[in-house]
């Protein structure tokens, strides 16, 4: 396969897993008849749950991250479909990403800290040239350490988000009403996890992009100091077109 052809483009990620499912949760129950609202719910679930299998499938991109996310929407289907109180969804919404969270942490006490498989690899950076700059100068412990660093911020990151998440979920996911029929306290209830789509995205996208901009600075800026290169110097070009 031509390596062009194994970019994604950002725009379809975005119209296939936010917006097409905050339409049809938002609307999509007034069109589907009988229980339009769960069909709604499974349809527009259906949209980002399959984008992932499709892109594994195709693209053979696999990682503990992406398999969390496709688990978190399934778990919100299943809330959905049985129906289950809003401190169900505000539990799953903190919880995911504080698990996430713990996985990293963990991973910076062990030999492969989760930052080392993400970024510092042959795909992204000349690990040879880095390596044998850090053999030279005498470093090595000193680099190590400084990825651990690295994973424990990374970590850190999860926390915060998991922090946020559970805020805006209170705020969200209220107790519907009881004197309303199922079917609009479907529609309710799709509208909750509309606005938890968008909203989180919207308001913890930008955080997390500022913390995750820190670690690459912090990374990068360790690199520098222990191999004397600069990221140009050290990051695998792009082949031309």
């Amino acid at each position: 396969m031509n390596p062009n052809q194994n970019k994604k483009n950002p725009l379809v990620e975005i119209v296939i897993n936010i917006l097409l499912p905050i339409m049809i949760l938002n609307k999509g129950g007034a069109y589907l008849g009988d229980n339009g609202s769960l069909k709604a719910l499974i349809i527009a679930l259906a949209f980002p749950v399959g984008y992932a299998l499709y892109d594994f499938i195709v693209f053979k991109h696999k990682n503990i991250i992406s398999v969390l996310g496709v688990v978190n929407l399934l778990f919100t289907g299943g809330f959905g479909v049985m129906k289950l109180g809003p401190e169900w969804f505000i539990v799953k919404e903190a919880a995911f990403p504080f698990v996430l969270g713990v996985m990293v942490l963990v991973s910076a006490f062990t030999a492969k800290p989760l930052i080392r498989m993400l970024i510092y690899n042959d795909t992204v950076l000349q690990i040879d040239k880095v390596e044998s700059a850090l053999e030279e100068r005498g470093f090595r412990q000193e680099f190590d350490k400084h990825l651990k660093l690295s994973t424990i911020f990374f970590a850190a990151s999860f926390f915060i988000s998991s922090l946020l998440n559970y805020i805006l979920a209170v705020r969200i996911f209220t107790k519907l009403p009881t004197d309303v029929t199922d079917e609009i306290k479907s529609e309710m209830l799709n509208k909750q996890i509309a606005d938890m789509t968008w909203i989180g995205y919207a308001v913890i996208f930008v955080p997390s992009l500022l913390i995750l901009s820190a670690i690459l600075w912090h990374l990068f800026a360790g690199i520098k100091k222990y191999t004397g290169y600069k990221f140009e110097e050290i990051i695998h070009e792009q082949p031309k077109k």
